[in-house]
């Protein structure tokens, strides 16, 4: 070929590339099989179509339990609509009830102070500080409340989150590592369950408040990891005990360990000014490494802390995820558990009245022989009932006499373990809780006739 043809696009490989069937990319194709390195295009893979959301296993798993209450004509017992401010007392469709469904124990939701600091807060700051408190700076209230939280545990330093679930998500899900070891009680609540799987370190559950067994898994595991935790709580919430913290701490220095206390019920409950369960051990509160507790039960607000050292608590604000990227805690919410703690400090003797009460349903239903499992006689007392539908009968029928409490029912609970929870204040008066006690235990004998009743009758259908 001449320089002159290469130079024309007339006769030259130019044309011949114009030429071929599918232009540029045919005389590519053309090549590539002359050269044996064509490999046709593979074809687009298929998928079925995104199933529906009712398809979904949970969602089955749902409606057996809905079939269930189809099947017995059970009435479902939660998400009722109340009115007004939820204490001892709840509003429910114009009908005042005894409730025993809330966590306002020192009967600090009812207090008119409480909600005048927060409608103060309103008025100062809005309803929301808008952004992460790492984005939007500080606002003195929340700094306010952490101060006055870390003098409450005698700890370095304090933070607060807006959710007392991602308190425990964040922070154990950040503060460990794959190398790690987190050594929880078998009932411990779900949030420290996700922080734990978050943090992909190596979670053993022990038997509940079985500290011997604690000690044993952790001779045979301490020493192939790096950190260790062991998580427990103050005071449990499905069964109102609570573990010996003076041997937790024994426990936890001898192997090396950090101790996570999860107070979010034993706060304003336990111990004689409502400290919680350092106070009711007579320890100091700088012997347990990490102090967590929520602001929506004693404190009658919404939200998360952790109280701790200098050093943790500058972790968390940089790199807790449900802190550095979730909004700060809004003003009214911050003015309201401050107000709260202010009034758990200077009226010791809401505590002692919740104290009182807690152990008079105990021993009212020790005399009915009611089975109150393991509870304390704090704020929490479960009233075992096995069954699951009988418990469901047994909250509906107390709901018939002006009683409101809840049954617990698998999964939160094992299947055959299905209880009625009462959360006890202090604003309950001795005759309310009498009057529940021989209710409920009158009304147990007479829902086990009933259901024993019908399953003869639907025994004698079958037989038929």
């Amino acid at each position: 070929m001449t320089s002159q043809e290469v130079g024309s696009r007339e006769g030259s490989w130019y044309d011949a590339v114009e030429r071929a069937p599918g232009g540029v990319k045919g005389a590519a194709r053309s090549l590539a099989k002359a050269l044996g390195t064509f490999r046709p295009a593979e074809a687009e893979p298929t998928y079925k179509p995104a199933i529906p959301f009712g398809d979904l296993h949970i969602f089955q798993s749902m409606n057996k339990h809905r079939a269930l209450q189809s099947m017995f004509a059970l009435k479902n017992p939660f998400y009722r609509v109340h009115d007004g401010r939820l204490g001892a007392i709840a509003l429910h469709e114009g009908r005042e009830l005894v409730n025993f469904a809330s966590y306002d124990y020192l009967g600090l939701n009812q207090e008119p102070a409480v909600a005048e600091a927060a409608k103060a807060a309103i008025d100062e700051g809005g309803t929301s500080v808008s952004a992460s408190r790492l984005v939007a700076g500080e606002r003195m209230l929340h700094r306010e409340l952490e101060k006055v939280l870390a003098d409450f545990y005698g700890s370095d330093a304090c933070l607060t989150f807006v959710s007392g679930h991602a308190t425990n998500v964040s922070t154990i899900g950040m503060l460990m590592a794959p190398e790690d070891l987190i050594l929880q009680d078998e009932l411990m609540h779900n949030s420290a369950i996700v922080g734990a799987k978050l943090s992909r370190a190596t979670a053993i559950n022990f038997r509940h408040n079985n500290l011997d067994h604690l000690e044993e898994v952790l001779r045979e595991n301490r020493g192939k990891h790096k950190n260790a935790l062991i998580v427990a709580e103050g005071l449990y919430s499905m069964d109102g005990d609570f573990p010996d913290l003076r041997r937790l701490v024994e426990i936890k220095k001898r192997y090396g360990c950090w101790l996570l206390m999860d107070e979010a019920h034993s706060l304003g409950a336990m111990g004689k000014t409502g400290r919680g369960s350092f106070e009711h051990f007579g320890l100091d509160p700088r012997e347990v490494d990490i102090w967590m507790g929520t602001l929506s039960k004693t404190l009658g607000s919404c939200g998360g802390y952790i109280c701790g050292s200098h050093d943790l608590i500058e972790i968390l604000k940089y790199q807790a995820p449900g802190f550095v990227y979730s909004v700060g805690l809004s003003p009214p919410a911050t003015a309201a558990a401050l107000a709260s703690l202010r009034i758990l400090k200077a009226e010791p003797e809401r505590v002692a009245k919740l104290q009182a009460n807690g152990q008079l349903f105990v021993e009212e239903a020790k005399k009915t022989s009611l089975d109150t499992m393991t509870s304390a006689g704090l704020s929490v007392v479960p009233v075992m009932v096995g069954d699951p539908v009988r418990a469901v009968r047994l909250a509906d029928r107390l709901l018939e006499h002006g009683i409101n409490a809840l049954p617990i029912i698998h999964p939160a609970v094992p299947m055959k373990a299905a209880r009625l929870r009462f959360f006890i204040t202090s604003k309950h008066t001795p005759d309310q809780i009498r009057n529940t006690v021989r209710i409920v235990a009158e009304e147990v004998v007479n829902v086990a006739k009933r259901q024993s009743l019908m399953e003869r009758a639907s025994i004698a259908v079958v037989a038929r």
